[in-house]
C-alpha cells in the first residue's frame, strides 16, 4: 500500500485505504441483534412502518457504534439519536404542511445550522449528520404515522442498540465486572503505548511511537469520561481504573522526556509498563517491578512514576511494597485521586468554535449542499421523475453523507460513495429478485446490521451495506424496487457536493484546518506557560491537563491537516504549510515536557533545554512570516 500511495495522487490513494485491526465480534452481535429483530416484530405486529422507523434508528446508531466504554458510548450514540428524533419530526410535519420553496428554505437552514456545530467535534459532528439525514426521510418519506409517534420510534430503535450495548458482555472478557472492559482495554493500551515509546527511544521509530501513546490516551480519556463516572464515591472497580489512568500520566510525561532525549532506554525500564498493562487488562496484581537505573532526571522521573504506579495498582500488598525498598512508603504529591483526564470546553469556547471561522465555512458547505439536494429532489418529484410514489429522501440524505469530511477527503468520498451505491444497489436488485417477501428482506437486514461495523473500515463497503439495508427497509414498507433510481441519485448528489465544494469564496477556504491549529497554538502556549513560569511548583494536576490538552490538540489538528492534504489540488492549496506548523508545535510540547521533568528534578533547565525553546519559538516566528493567520500561528514566547 505504500508503494501504491506513492505512485498514486493522495486523493486517490486515501479512496484505496482501507483501515485494518481484528473483527468487532460484540458490535457484530448488537448489529444482528438490532435492525432485524425490531423489523420481524414489527412485521408480525401488522406494524410494518412502524418497525421500518425503528429500525432506521437502529441503523444509524450502528454506524455510530465504536469501539471504546460503555460509558463513552451513551454520548456517542445517545446524542446523535436525540438530533435525528428532532430531525424527524421537524422534517415530518414540515413535509406535510409546507410548500415545496418554504421547505425547502427551512432545511437549507437546518443545514447551516447543523454544520457549523458539527465543527465542535465527533460526536456533534455525528447528530449533526443524524439530524438532516432524517429531517430528509421524514419530509421525504411518507408514512402513516404521526410525525412525534416516528421521532418515538426512531428514538426506540436508537435506544435498543444503546441498550445493547450497555447490557451485553463483552465476548472473551473474563477479568473482573465486564462492564469496564472498553475502559480497561483502553488503559492496558496506555500503558503499552508507554513500554513502546520507552522501547523506541534513541531511534528513528520514537515520534511515531509517540503519537500513538497520544492516541492512546486520548481513546483512555473518552473511556473513562461519561455519566456513569463520577466526581465522588463510585464502584470500586471504576475508581481502581481512574485511579489506573492518574498513574499513567507521569509514566508518559517521562517516556516522552527520554525520547525527547533521544538516548536509548535501558531494557529493563520498558518491562514495569509492560507488566502494568497485562495487571490492568486481567486484574492481577503487578508482583515485583523492575526499577529502572536513576542515571537522568527523565530516568528518575520514570522510576518515581513505576513506584507510584505499583502503589495505584497495588495498594496494601506489602510484598509489592518490599520489593521496592523504603521508598514506597513516601508522600506521593500527584494526586491520583484528583480528575486530571477530563475536558471540559465552556460554553464560551463552543460558542467561538460554532461561529468562528471553521464552523462558519462548514455551516456554509453543509447548508448548501444540503439545500441543493432537497431543492433537486423536489424538482424531479414534482416532475415525476421517480413515477408515481413520492420517495425523495435519498438525494439530500446522500449528500450529507457526502459533504461530511469526518469520512475523508472530497474527491475520496464522492468516489467511494458512488461505487458503493452502484455495487449495494446491484446486489440488492439480485436479492430482490431470489429472496422470499418479507422474510428474506427481513433476514437482510439483520444480515446487513451486523456487517455495519466490519464494513465502517471503508467507506465505500460501508455505503454498499447501508445501501442495500435502507433499500430492504423501504421495500418491506412498500416501497416499489427503486435501485437504479438510487443510483442516479446518488450521482446527482455526488455532483452537487463537488461543484459546492469547488466554489470560490465559500466563506474562508481551510477555515476548519486553521481553527484546530490556532486551538492547537493556544494549547501548547497555555502548556510552556505553566511550565516555564511555574515549573518549581507541586502543581503537577494541572501540568497534566494542560499537557493532555496540548498533545490533544495537535493530534486533532494533524487529522484535518491531513485530510486537507489528501484533497484535489484546488483544495489542497488552502492548506499548503499547516503541516510544518503543526510538527514544529509537536517539538515544541515534546520539549516543554522534558523541560518540565527536568525542572522537577534540578529546579532549572539545561542550556539544550532553553536553547531548543527558542530555536522552536523562532522557527514558529519564520512560518508564520508572511501567512494571513500569523496572528493565530505564533505561540508567544
Amino acid at each position: 500500500m505504500s508503494r501504491l500511495s506513492a505512485a498514486v495522487p493522495p486523493w486517490l490513494a486515501h479512496a484505496l485505504r482501507t483501515q485494518r485491526g481484528p473483527v468487532p465480534w460484540s458490535a457484530v452481535v448488537r448489529g444482528a441483534l438490532a435492525a432485524g429483530p425490531l423489523l420481524l416484530v414489527a412485521v408480525l405486529s401488522g406494524r410494518t412502518s412502524a418497525g421500518v422507523v425503528a429500525a432506521l434508528g437502529a441503523m444509524l446508531a450502528g454506524i455510530n457504534d465504536r469501539p471504546g466504554s460503555r460509558r463513552a458510548a451513551v454520548g456517542r450514540l445517545g446524542a446523535p439519536a436525540l438530533a435525528g428524533a428532532g430531525g424527524l419530526l421537524v422534517g415530518s410535519y414540515a413535509g406535510q404542511h409546507v410548500g415545496a420553496v418554504t421547505l425547502t428554505l427551512l432545511l437549507t437552514v437546518l443545514g447551516l445550522v447543523a454544520g457549523a456545530v458539527s465543527a465542535v467535534g465527533p460526536v456533534a459532528s455525528g447528530a449533526g449528520t443524524q439530524l438532516l439525514v432524517a429531517s430528509a426521510i421524514g419530509a421525504g418519506m411518507p408514512l402513516p404515522e404521526p410525525g412525534w409517534q416516528r421521532a418515538l420510534l426512531f428514538l426506540g430503535g436508537a435506544g435498543w442498540l444503546l441498550a445493547l450495548r450497555l447490557a451485553l458482555p463483552t465476548p472473551g472478557a473474563t477479568a473482573g465486572d465486564y462492564r469496564f472492559d472498553g475502559e480497561r482495554d483502553a488503559v492496558g493500551a496506555v500503558y503499552e503505548a508507554v513500554a513502546a515509546l520507552l522501547e523506541a527511544a534513541g531511534g528513528p521509530d520514537a515520534p511515531r511511537r509517540r503519537v500513538a501513546l497520544t492516541a492512546a490516551l486520548d481513546h483512555a480519556q473518552d473511556a473513562l469520561d461519561g455519566p456513569r463516572l463520577r466526581r465522588r464515591a463510585g464502584p470500586a472497580a471504576e475508581r481502581r481504573l481512574h485511579d489506573q489512568y492518574a498513574a499513567a500520566l507521569p509514566l508518559a510525561e517521562a517516556a516522552t522526556a527520554l525520547a525527547w532525549a533521544g538516548d536509548p532506554v535501558p531494557a529493563r525500564a520498558v518491562q514495569g509498563p509492560r507488566r502494568l498493562a497485562v495487571a490492568v487488562r486481567t486484574g492481577t496484581h503487578t508482583g515485583a517491578l523492575p526499577a529502572p537505573a536513576r542515571s537522568a532526571p527523565a530516568l528518575r522521573a520514570l522510576d518515581d512514576a513505576l513506584l507510584h504506579a505499583a502503589d495505584a495498582f497495588d495498594r496494601g500488598d506489602r510484598g509489592v511494597r518490599g520489593a521496592w525498598g523504603g521508598r514506597c512508603g513516601r508522600e506521593d504529591p500527584r494526586g491520583a485521586g484528583q480528575r486530571p483526564h477530563l475536558r471540559r470546553r465552556t460554553a464560551m469556547s463552543l460558542v467561538r468554535t460554532v461561529f468562528g471561522s471553521g464552523g462558519r465555512e462548514y455551516g456554509l458547505r453543509v447548508g448548501l449542499c444540503f439545500g441543493a439536494g432537497v431543492a433537486v429532489a423536489q424538482a424531479l418529484h414534482h416532475t415525476r421523475w421517480y413515477g408515481s410514489h413520492p420517495h425523495w429522501y435519498w438525494l439530500p440524505a446522500t449528500a450529507v453523507f457526502l459533504v461530511k469530511p469526518d469520512l475523508g477527503p472530497l474527491a475520496s468520498r464522492v468516489i467511494c460513495r458512488a461505487a458503493g451505491t452502484v455495487l449495494g444497489a446491484v446486489a440488492f436488485a439480485g436479492f430482490a429478485a431470489l429472496l422470499p417477501r418479507p422474510a428474506g428482506l427481513v433476514a437482510l437486514v439483520a444480515v446487513c446490521g451486523a456487517l455495519i461495523p466490519v464494513a465502517t473500515r471503508h467507506f465505500a463497503a460501508q455505503t454498499a451495506v447501508v445501501t442495500v439495508l435502507v433499500l430492504s427497509l423501504v421495500m418491506v414498507g412498500g416501497e416499489p424496487q427503486a435501485s437504479w433510481n438510487r443510483i442516479g441519485e446518488t450521482l446527482l448528489a455526488c455532483a452537487i457536493v463537488l461543484l459546492v465544494g469547488h466554489l470560490p469564496a465559500l466563506g474562508q477556504r481551510g477555515g476548519g484546518v486553521r481553527a484546530r491549529l490556532a486551538r492547537a497554538a493556544e494549547a501548547a502556549h497555555a502548556y510552556l506557560t505553566h511550565v516555564l513560569d511555574d515549573g518549581t511548583t507541586d502543581d503537577r494536576t494541572g501540568r497534566w491537563a494542560l499537557r493532555r490538552e496540548a498533545y490533544r490538540s495537535l493530534a486533532e489538528a494533524r487529522a484535518v491537516i491531513d485530510v486537507a492534504a489528501a484533497e484535489l489540488p484546488a483544495l489542497a492549496r488552502h492548506a499548503e504549510g499547516t503541516d510544518e506548523v503543526a510538527a514544529t508545535l509537536e517539538r515544541l510540547v515534546d520539549t516543554t515536557t522534558a523541560c518540565a521533568v527536568q525542572l522537577d528534578d534540578t529546579g532549572r533547565l539545561t542550556p539544550r533545554h532553553t536553547g531548543r525553546v527558542a530555536e522552536l519559538l523562532d522557527e514558529l516566528d519564520g512560518l508564520a512570516e508572511g501567512r494571513a493567520d500569523r496572528k493565530i500561528l505564533l505561540v508567544r514566547r
